[in-house]
């Protein structure tokens, strides 16, 4: 802080003290006690909450008394005026027996036994001249003397007056009105109003606590989940492998911590950062990453969770959001997957609806960020895999001023990566991070997390003491190719398979700017019935036109061997043919690899739109260039390994024997197998388990 600031705040300080000791003076001009200090935060800005709680994690507030106390206060006079009613409705002396018309009471009656008797309506009460027991011979009921019973409609009541006038029965009249209490017409007619209204002020005060807006109000609230500076236990020390992106970031930490060594120079914190790149490469860990070091509080939420089927609720939760962050700077926005609610804007052409709730979410989110004070120390934060879609008004200086492109990190991240992700896993001695780092080019952090996670469930299912090399080759075949199948092939499928898997490889090895075959199997895994691997010797940026044909051949390799071999094809080279169109026309479409359409681009990068930034939609024409350069590109890749295949047909012969014997060939297996010796590579190949499986990744990597 400079000093012209520390001064302010001294002077400020001193005023409020002056002021409180004026106001706290009684009438004796004796000082009464201060209030305690409100707790400061030793690290950081050392910012202070407001004295309504304001600024403080949620789980440090103190809840309201009526949270606590006003519901068992309701409870306890709920359970009091239960049990009031209950006694009341109770009798009080002797319990009253209901005993039939006939033949019990006419009996009673005419054996004298009955003393009076009162009736209301059809409803007779009496007192019997000596306590009775009933029913009849039941020992367990409790004598008494009073008793009800009901007179028949049908019965005649003439006949019955006579009777009870014989035997001297004491006749009582009561009206059919019933009286009650006034505490118990109390009860009856306005109990059940003030329990409502108690009720309903009981949880009106509830929803209201803290918001200030009611019920309706929580609907605004934010969703942000707030983690305080002192739990965010993830540093850049727990980043590894994107050490550019963590070199931009640390910029933001460095002004979080020191502010006055920019704002000195006229600089300000810049409003937003950008996070863009592949899935599973390390965005939100930055984000948590950069609240740890910045020792700032850290409000997470996607951005799918501000829409809401009612317009305006998402603008009312934006604002409620940057107005908590504010509240508690220095303090990190991070909103995850910002192309939920910030993708490009187009013409409404009169459509209302979805959209406009989307569309008033991004403009609140604009306006926030567009009104920060250069002083406020709030930065947003935010995520997405696809940048090419946000709105421009969210990429232009003063919002969104940093973009940090954080992309799948290079071998050395990688084993940087396996080192962080194994900290806590033991590894035995002949695990070689280096080689696993090797052997998995394109791979992201979460992709080594779940290997590292599934070589050590794996050594634990096979009772390990450590995590050995074996355990990270099986795991990492498991990843990409998934799990064997308990499929039996029959003998000629098995044939088949070899001819067609051998053909890959073969091709492969012979084609001089092809990857180097790493492993072929013709164990069924996952989809495929047999597979052949092949990667780089080290991480690609580019492709040229001849490793892009070679491509071609080698997926071409395993269809052509069938028709050398068989004379005929299968379904097998479905997915061969697959990939090996689609490089086809990426080549002609989109990289100008081909000399009749030239450089021109007329497909999107993810075929997914009609057109490309910077061209209209492509003619019927242009089409049919693209689709007839596409077949010539093929055909021409699968003449030349046609004419290969049948040239080294013994080869070809020789690894499908092996193959079909060992079912498994490793690298250097197959290069013996096939008579071919293997171009030197830039680093050692990887140490194979126990059981011949060597590491390897899926052919046809992305470009």
């Amino acid at each position: 802080m400079s000093t012209e600031t520390a001064t302010s705040g001294s002077i400020a300080a001193a005023s409020r003290v002056g002021a409180q000791s004026e106001l706290s003076s009684g009438p004796s001009g004796q000082n009464e006690v201060p209030p305690p200090p409100i707790p400061r935060d030793t690290r950081g800005w050392k910012v202070s909450p407001a004295p309504d709680g304001r600024g403080m994690p949620e789980e440090q507030r103190r809840r309201p008394p009526h949270r606590h106390y006003g519901f068992w206060v309701v409870v306890l006079v709920l359970l009091a005026l239960n049990w009031t009613a209950f006694l009341m409705s109770q009798p009080a002396g002797q319990p009253r027996v209901n005993v039939p018309f006939s033949p019990y009471f006419l009996g009673e009656v005419q054996a004298g036994a009955v003393k009076s008797i009162s009736s209301t309506g059809d409803t007779i009460q009496g007192t019997f001249a000596r306590k009775v027991r009933y029913p009849v011979g039941d020992h367990g009921a409790t004598p008494t003397t009073l008793f009800s019973t009901q007179v028949p409609s049908f019965w005649s009541s003439s006949a019955l007056t006579e009777l009870l006038q014989s035997k001297g029965v004491q006749v009582n009249a009561q009206s059919t009105a019933t009286s009650t209490s006034l505490l118990q017409e109390l009860l009856i007619g306005f109990g059940p109003t003030i329990l409502l209204v108690g009720l309903f002020l009981l949880l009106a005060r509830r929803m209201s606590a803290g918001s200030g807006a009611g019920a309706l109000g929580s609907f605004g609230r934010s969703r942000a989940r707030r983690i305080d500076p002192q739990k965010i236990t993830v540093t850049f020390d727990d980043v590894a492998g994107i050490d550019d992106a963590k070199a931009e970031l640390t910029d933001i930490v460095d002004f979080l911590r020191t502010p006055d060594r920019y704002s000195r120079l006229g600089g300000r914190m810049p409003h937003g950062v950008l996070l863009f790149g592949p899935p599973g490469t390390g965005k939100t860990l930055l984000a948590r990453a950069v609240a740890g070091e910045a020792h700032a509080a850290f409000f997470s939420i996607a951005a799918s969770e501000f829409i809401e089927a009612i317009v305006g609720v998402g603008a009312a939760r934006v604002r409620d959001l940057f107005a908590k962050a504010k509240e508690a700077a220095p303090a990190i926005i991070f909103i995850d997957e910002l192309d939920a609610i910030g993708r490009a804007r187009q013409g409404s052409g009169g459509l209302t609806g979805a959209n406009d709730e989307r569309e008033q979410t991004l403009d609140q989110i604009l306006t926030e960020m567009d009104g920060f004070d250069p002083t406020e120390a709030v930065v947003v934060l935010s995520a997405t895999n696809r940048p090419e879609v946000l709105d421009p008004a969210l990429l232009r200086p003063g919002r969104f001023d940093r973009r940090v492109a954080v992309q799948p990190p290079d071998r050395a991240g990688r084993e940087k990566i396996l080192q962080a992700h194994t900290r806590s896993t033991p590894l035995a001695s002949d695990v070689d991070l280096g080689s696993i780092a090797a052997s998995t080019p394109g791979m992201v952090g979460a992709d080594l997390a779940n290997l590292v996670n599934e070589a050590a469930l794996l050594a634990g299912k096979n009772a390990h003491e450590k995590v050995q090399m074996s355990d990270f080759t099986e795991s990492l075949e498991k990843v990409l190719l998934g799990a064997p199948r308990g499929v039996v092939l029959s003998p000629a499928d098995k044939e088949r398979t070899a001819f067609h898997e051998s053909g890959h490889a073969l091709v492969g090895m012979l084609t001089p700017v092809a990857d180097p075959v790493r492993k072929v199997s013709i164990i069924p895994r996952g989809q495929a019935l047999g597979v052949t691997l092949a990667t780089p010797d080290g991480d690609r940026v580019s492709y040229s036109r001849e490793e892009l044909e070679a491509r071609i051949k080698v997926a071409l390799g395993g269809r052509v061997a069938e028709e050398i071999v068989y004379g005929n094809v299968t379904t097998g080279a479905e997915s061969d043919i697959e990939q090996l169109t689609q490089i086809a026309r990426q080549m002609v479409g989109r990289w100008g690899m081909s000399e009749k359409l030239g450089p021109i681009a007329v497909l999107p990068s993810d075929e997914a739109g009609p057109t490309v930034p910077g061209s209209s939609a492509p003619s019927s024409h242009t089409h049919w260039i693209v689709d007839e350069e596409v077949h010539r590109l093929i055909e021409d890749a699968h003449a030349a390994v046609k004419t290969l295949l049948a040239d080294h047909r013994d080869q070809l012969d020789g690894l499908a024997q092996a193959l079909l014997k060992a079912e498994t060939l490793d690298s250097a297996e197959a290069y013996a197998a096939a008579l071919v010796q293997p171009e030197p590579r830039g680093h050692e190949e990887p140490a194979a388990s126990p059981n011949g499986r060597g590491l390897g990744t899926r052919q046809g990597a992305a470009l």
